[in-house]
């Protein structure tokens, strides 16, 4: 398994922080920050999606 290089935590106003990680295979990872051992994987392009649909209000009540 290659190893998973972490962003920066996103923090959205009053909510927990989050963080993006990809690695060399193409995978793309996403977990809560300080707990980057439980993550959740798949391709860049769908959490890119899901991320996407998060910030136009289409999936907001999954946080």
């Amino acid at each position: 398994m290659s190893e998973i290089t972490w962003e920066a935590p996103f923090c959205a106003e009053g909510s927990s922080c989050f963080r993006l990680g990809t690695d060399t295979e193409g995978n793309a990872y996403i977990a809560v920050s300080g707990a980057e051992d439980h993550y959740i994987t798949d391709s860049t392009e769908a959490l890119r999606t899901l991320i996407t649909d998060i910030k136009a209000g289409k999936a907001d009540h999954l946080l």
